[in-house]
């Protein structure tokens, strides 16, 4: 297909299907191009949906598509996906021209986010502006309800599936690195149509009126069976929803960035259930009810629409550790999209209506982390925080939510910053109106933190980076002052507003109620709806700077003070092992250690690696005392209560009951392991025989003395018993030779059975030794050594056995001699 030309549309989609299975990507890439530069918009129509599906994949996940998750930059492929589908490349060209005629195309309710699902098919037409007006009912009983796209609207929905549609990973093959095409393409599109200089470019296609058409605003006349009454919103206002889009050029473009972004979102931050999706697009309801409760008016009992027909639902939870890693780069691009503001701009909040001369660009900038993330992103992480699994892997949930709180961190000045813009004290209302991302969360990752092995270096590194975070000059001060707002009684705002309400205030500074105290109420309104659109006016809030939670961080850093304990001698016996340990004892003839291959750490836990988790959590302490004023009074006595850390042969066990084989954890014990604070000396207790062959041993040695060790066990196996209860010399010999020398699991080791026990006191010739590269090196050298002197084998042999009797005998006397001393 080299030079395509006008032919029937089932034809060019026949010839497309084909070449799939017959030319490479590249060809393939290359072809479409032409394709779309040359073919007229009508033809274009047919072949999008398939092109889509070609690329993202199905739905439902059974056509894997181009596999961009699996795509990093070592592959051939990589760069010509990205190529084709970057902003300004072919595939965005064809959204565009599609998008000029006005095309649409359907996606099955099913494939929603699943609270949108459930609440279409309760009857109840959701609020979000990306399913406005695009409802289609089937003609026939057969087919399921379907919402109608745009191209641009079709494209961005399909792509943002793609994170979090079911695929099967080939074997050998890994998601979830930040290299891959979807992740490059997600930062591609971000600063595209997210820019934090200049204007989102123009659309390359226009239609007859000079501009691709933007959708249409929401109609007032809806009709859809069960849709109840909405309030008019008292908060949020859509931009591209406004009337003035129309009319102004830019706001045009605005509603592609907007239409991306609010995708993005609804698709994968939708863990919630469907009760607090209805509080989310209805927030004002509870602002309502609050603000009637404080005033004169009777109450009456305000619901979301349709909520008295919505069944429970909650859809399971289930995203990935590349699924956080994207969301986290979403946060961090909003932060510098929203910090880009005009310095002009910055005086105006949130919460405050549009200012007169932006546009709407900056319009957007400055509404788009509060109005559009912050509540489903908090109810994402509050749920990662709930349900993610007690290990490492919780980092990049961790990260993403520092990242959040932490918007200075992301501020546009590259030359020459503005302090006033690079830390913690001048976000104030940002702390304010997100001060349960800050309180909650923190609450839920130290419920967390109590219940992780603190001696494993991850671990300890996420405690330092929580306490370094809020440990920044001011912040902790910040959010303390945001409890208070909350926590200011009522009948004082109620006092407040009812002078705002009915008392005209004289000149500037002379009125009842000065710009100070206007603008605290304000403040405590703001910090009061943030709160209790999330969690109710029944919420029943906890402090971050309260005494129960105060009480909570006291056990943490006891919990921390015993792992640094543990972490210090961990890796001062790994330091003394490796220095004590000589040249000679690698390569001396002696049983391998079979018995004691598993100390039960983690590889990464030993050595210079736990000095550095005594290092993190040395600092985490430290920034913990800050945060919370823990003077070194307090600090000594919570680590003088630890006592002091006992040997390894001392060390308790975990809290257990005796059981018929052994002790059996008790629910006391679990969390002592879990925290780290007691272990098991986990030692391997079957046969030393079957243990996996090592990495200085022969394989073929192995198995073959194994063979021979247990014919001869079988065979001899009554005369080694006789043998063994000799009182003399050779029953000595064979009692430090032929019985295992390991006895009984004692106070400090893991249980064994009873059958494994008797097992173990049977007398057995074990040969295993001798397949050791060591032994094999040290035979080596005495037959070496006999060639030198002129001895054959047969002479070295003898010398070599009645050395090595001699050897054994003399272990055996010195050894009875030391212990009758």
């Amino acid at each position: 297909m080299a030079t395509p030309t006008l032919q029937q549309p089932s034809f060019l989609l026949a010839n497309l299907k084909a070449d799939t299975s017959t030319k490479p990507l590249l060809q393939r890439c290359q072809d479409l191009a032409k394709i779309i530069d040359e073919y007229p918009a009508k033809e274009l129509h047919l072949i999008f949906p398939w092109l889509v599906e070609c690329v993202f994949g199905s739905l439902d996940g059974v056509i894997a598509g181009w596999n961009l998750r699996l795509l990093n930059s070592r592959c051939s492929e990589f760069h010509v996906a990205v190529e084709f589908l970057n902003p300004s490349g072919p595939m965005m060209k064809l959204v565009y021209k599609l998008q000029a005629e006005e095309y649409k195309y359907e996606i099955p309710v099913n494939y929603l986010p699943g609270p949108v699902k459930a609440c279409i098919q309760e009857g109840v037409l959701p609020d979000c502006p990306l399913f406005h007006n695009k409802l289609q009912f089937p003609l026939t009983g057969n087919l399921a309800l379907s919402i109608a796209l745009n191209p641009f609207e079709f494209f961005a929905f399909n792509f943002a599936n793609c994170l979090i549609a079911p695929k099967s990973v080939p074997p050998g093959q890994q998601g979830g690195c930040t290299d891959t095409a979807y992740f490059v393409l997600v930062d591609m599109y971000l600063k595209y149509f997210l820019p934090g200089e200049g204007n989102v470019p123009s659309s390359p296609c226009s239609d007859a009126r000079g501009s691709v058409t933007a959708p249409s605003p929401r109609s007032s006349g809806v009709s859809f069976a069960g849709y109840g009454l909405h309030t008019p919103s008292l908060l949020k206002h859509h931009i591209f929803h406004q009337p003035s889009v129309n009319a102004d050029p830019a706001a045009q473009e605005i509603w592609r960035s907007e239409t991306l972004l609010q995708m993005f979102v609804e698709i994968w931050l939708h863990h919630y259930s469907l009760d607090m999706y209805q509080k989310l697009q209805s927030p004002q309801l509870a602002l309502l009810q609050y603000r009637l409760s404080m005033s004169s008016m009777p109450v009456q009992a305000l619901a979301p629409p349709g909520s008295g027909t919505l069944s429970t639902y909650q859809e399971p939870f289930s995203p990935s550790e590349e699924h956080v890693l994207v969301v986290r780069l979403l946060v961090k691009h909003l932060h510098a999209f929203s910090n880009s503001l005009k310095p002009e701009q910055l005086a105006s909040s949130p919460a405050a209506h549009s200012h007169p001369h932006a546009s709407p660009l900056e319009e957007f900038k400055r509404v788009v982390v509060q109005r559009f993330v912050q509540q489903k992103l908090f109810l994402f992480l509050q749920h990662c925080f709930g349900h993610w699994p007690l290990d490492a892997s919780f980092r990049a949930v961790l990260e993403t939510w520092l990242s959040y709180i932490q918007p200075w961190r992301y501020t546009a000045e590259k030359t020459q910053p503005d302090p006033a813009r690079t830390g913690p004290e001048s976000w104030e209302t940002f702390v304010q109106e997100n001060l349960l991302v800050y309180t909650k969360l923190f609450q839920g990752f130290l419920n967390r933190a109590v219940r992780t092995d603190l001696v494993n270096a991850k671990n300890a590194l996420m405690v330092f980076r929580v306490a370094k975070v809020f440990a920044q000059p001011g912040l902790a001060e910040l959010v303390q002052r945001g409890e208070q707002l909350f926590l200011e009684p009522d009948h004082v705002l109620h006092h407040r507003q009812h002078h705002r309400a009915y008392l005209t205030p004289g000149p500037a500074g002379t009125g009842y109620l000065s710009p100070r105290q206007r603008a605290v109420t304000d403040t405590a309104f703001r910090v009061k709806s943030h709160v209790l659109v999330l969690e109710g006016t029944d919420c029943s809030y906890r402090q971050m700077f309260g005494s129960e939670l105060r009480g909570a961080v006291m056990r943490l850093v006891q919990i921390i003070a015993q792992a640094r304990q543990t972490a210090k001698r961990i890796s001062d016996q790994s330091s003394e092992a490796a220095a004590g340990g000589s040249f000679l004892t690698r390569f001396w003839f002696g049983p391998p250690d079979l018995g004691n291959g598993f100390s039960g750490a983690e590889p990464e836990d030993t050595g210079e690696v736990l000095k550095k988790t005594h290092e993190f959590l040395d600092r985490a302490l430290e920034n913990l005392c800050q945060i919370f004023k823990l003077n070194q009074g307090q600090l000594a006595q919570l680590v003088s209560c630890l006592g002091p850390v006992q040997d390894d042969d001392q060390d308790l066990l975990p809290d257990c009951t005796q059981g018929e084989d052994g002790p059996v954890l008790t629910d006391l014990g679990r969390r002592q392991i879990v925290n780290g604070l007691r272990r098991f000396h986990i030692q391997y207790q079957g046969d030393p025989e079957l243990q996996p062959i090592r990495s200085y041993e022969c394989a073929v040695l192995v198995r073959l003395l194994y063979r021979a060790s247990t014919a001869v066990n079988h065979r001899f196996g009554p005369h080694f018993s006789a043998l063994c209860s000799r009182p003399d010399l050779l029953g000595r010999l064979a009692r430090r030779y032929l019985l295992d020398q390991e006895g009984p699991a004692g106070p400090g080791r893991s249980p064994a059975t009873r059958q494994t026990q008797e097992w173990r006191r049977r007398p057995r010739l074990s040969l295993r030794p001798l397949a050791s590269y060591r032994v094999l090196l040290v035979l080596l050298l005495v037959y070496l050594g006999g060639a030198v002197l002129a001895r054959g084998p047969g002479s070295s042999s003898l010398l070599l056995l009645l050395g090595g009797a001699l050897v054994l005998g003399l272990v055996v006397l010195l050894g009875d001699t030391l212990r009758a001393r």
